[in-house]
């Protein structure tokens, strides 16, 4: 793709996600949504495959499918309370946008075209699908937070924490079971959303630290399912390693990154007396685990040996991702600074 188009499109991406965040009317917050939609589109389809091709078509259905229904519950919305406000909502408005906006993220049970788009997509196009294109609509979520039906949020969070750590046990390719990873993350964030809007920020940033960190590994490791990544450790042994603990980061065990947001969901949870959802959300978490340490493993300890062909030891030349080092660090060490993260989105 040329350097021009490529940054038009990203600036585009920018643009959409930004117009989206700043939007105080209905209709300019929908202009984002499809702005974002149509400057990913391109890069989706940059790489000449069947695959790919099929990914942005079933990619632009559903997003073309929730933004209809976006604009109809803000034309009803407009209709009855006669203004575009995004924080006045009826209750009728306010279903229908939860389903779109759910559609959008790809919560369950509207998750079915995310392990699917994601699949046929590169691994820099799954990068930002997975993280960047979660920034808008999630905000929206949370900036109706407060006219949102609780239990329709709570039906779908436990769904998608149950639906992403089931799909995920059989997966062998990697950007399928970092999909299912992204639907389970999302029902811990929709699970709080009504609760506490802070603690589905904080677990919005972290999630993206952790994604984007795995798919930059992913990357330099050049590895789309489990055999190649089998082979990581003959390439690079301390990138590898760093893949082991953000994989664990990932799953939420102490004292990483990603132990801090589940820990504080579940505590807010118990504060609420919904004792039996926190201990459903707990149990769905070790299904996701558990492909979590399958993968650990895999790069470490249970494979049978991959032995190289070559008889010198060989190491992979490192694409530059600057911010990889940063990310890294971020994904595992945050869990100190945890007061200040609170404070700084209070």
């Amino acid at each position: 793709m040329s350097p021009y188009a490529l940054s038009v499109l990203m600036s585009s991406l920018a643009i959409g996600t930004i117009m989206t965040l700043s939007s105080t009317h209905w209709f300019l917050a929908w202009m984002g949504l499809e702005i974002n939609t149509l400057a990913i589109i391109p890069l989706m389809t940059k790489m000449h495959h069947p695959r790919a091709t099929e990914s942005a078509t079933k990619y632009f259905i559903t997003q073309a499918t929730a933004s209809a229904l976006i604009l109809f519950s803000t034309t009803i919305n407009a209709w009855i309370l006669g203004e575009w406000t995004i924080t006045n909502l009826n209750p009728m408005s306010s279903t229908i946008l939860t389903i779109a906006l759910a559609m959008k993220l790809g919560i369950a049970p509207f998750h079915l075209w995310l392990p699917d788009v994601l699949q046929g997509l590169n691994l820099m196009t799954g990068l930002i699908l997975s993280t960047w294109q979660k920034l808008a609509p999630m905000t929206l979520l949370v900036m109706i937070s407060h006219q949102l039906n609780s239990n329709l949020l709570m039906m779908m969070a436990v769904l998608s924490t149950i639906v992403g750590g089931w799909g995920g046990l059989n997966q062998v390719q990697m950007r399928k079971i970092m999909a299912y990873s992204s639907i389970a993350h999302l029902g811990w964030m929709i699970l709080i959303l009504t609760f506490s809007p802070t603690l589905t920020i904080l677990n919005l940033m972290i999630y993206i630290i952790l994604t984007a960190s795995l798919f930059m590994m992913m990357i330099n490791l050049y590895s789309t399912n489990i055999n190649k990544l089998a082979t990581s450790w003959l390439k690079t042994p301390t990138l590898s390693a760093l893949m082991m603990i953000t994989l664990m980061a990932l799953g939420g065990l102490p004292p990483t990154s990603g132990f801090l947001p589940k820990w504080l969901i579940i505590q807010e949870m118990t504060k609420q007396h919904m004792g039996l959802i926190s201990t459903i959300m707990a149990m769905s978490a070790l299904l996701s685990l558990f492909f979590y340490l399958r993968l650990s493993y895999t790069i470490s300890l249970t494979t049978a040996p991959n032995i190289s062909n070559s008889n010198l030891v060989w190491r992979t030349q490192l694409k530059p991702l600057t911010t990889l080092p940063t990310s890294i660090v971020l994904s595992l060490l945050l869990m100190p600074i945890t007061p200040l993260l609170l404070t700084m989105i209070t």
